[in-house]
């Protein structure tokens, strides 16, 4: 049975690799695009007010097989998630990106000058091409200018990719979201693997299923292995405490397992799985 998250494919339209596997009435040959903004919804279904599936940050790929009425139909080549976006996120031409942010978040001014004002923010993982640097200014490709220092190669990789995860704490809990204004349990795991240079699908189950190695139940943790609850994912900080992004607390939050434990277990059932990547 194919995941419907994962497969583009509706009655009406599907990919052109999928025909002969789904039923559809049309198979299309998927068109890539840049994210050109930010970050950019993806949505369950083309209204705004649809559940936010995940976000697509500046510089991701996104194969677009139907558009209508400013919305895009399409999916992520990150983690192939699947769903709408605004159209005017997207831009045709792609753009080779060389860098990627590596704080939380930063501007992007529309003048090398700090007291100009920023149009937009970046994120953690957003990808950039940097066409320049002047002093403590990076220019961007498509426009702006980006402190350099917040840049790194987008090749380059952290060792302890729990680092990362930390830079979110006290970030509001946003279901489907995965930037530095709010993100979830998933996202949080997601975007931090992905400074270690560890791809890692959208979702806790398929994290879950595909992330690293089980370990018994009487195993002592360490940092940065994953717990795994029924939809839930928390990182070990280190062998008691947990971080997570917690629809509990509403925010990403450091507490000790334990509690954690107890708390989610009466409603949530029992830990699932502690895994080592």
């Amino acid at each position: 049975m194919t995941d419907p998250r994962l497969t583009p494919a509706r009655d009406d339209v599907a990919a052109a690799q999928l025909e002969g596997q789904v039923e559809a009435a049309r198979y299309v040959q998927g068109v890539a695009h840049q994210v050109g903004v930010g970050a950019t919804a993806l949505r369950e279904a083309p209204t705004h007010s649809s559940r936010l599936e995940t976000q697509l940050l500046r510089g991701e790929l996104f194969t677009i097989y139907d558009s209508v009425g400013g919305w895009a139909w399409g999916q992520a080549e990150r983690d192939g998630y699947v769903g709408y976006a605004e159209t005017g996120a997207f831009s045709a031409e792609i753009v080779p990106v060389t860098h990627r942010v590596s704080v939380l978040r930063t501007l992007v001014f529309p003048a090398p000058d700090i007291k100009s004002s920023p149009p937009y923010f970046l994120s953690l993982n957003a990808k950039v091409a940097v066409e320049s640097v002047d002093g403590r200014f990076a220019k961007l490709a498509g426009g702006g200018f980006a402190i350099a220092a917040h840049l790194t190669p987008a090749a380059a990789i952290t060792s302890d990719w729990a680092t990362a995860a930390e830079l979110f704490l006290h970030t509001p809990y946003l279901w489907g979201g995965k930037d530095s204004f709010g993100l979830d349990c998933s996202g949080l795991v997601q975007t931090a693997l992905e400074t270690g240079g560890i791809p890692a699908p959208r979702d806790s189950d398929l994290q879950e299923a595909a992330l690293g190695r089980a370990l018994s139940p009487d195993s002592q943790l360490q940092r940065g292995d994953l717990v795994f609850w029924n939809g839930h994912v928390g990182i070990m900080r280190n062998e008691t405490e947990l971080l997570h992004a917690s629809g509990f607390h509403m925010m990403v939050e450091i507490e000790p397992l334990a509690d954690a434990i107890a708390r989610i277990t009466p409603t949530d059932g029992p830990v699932t799985s502690m895994r080592r990547l």
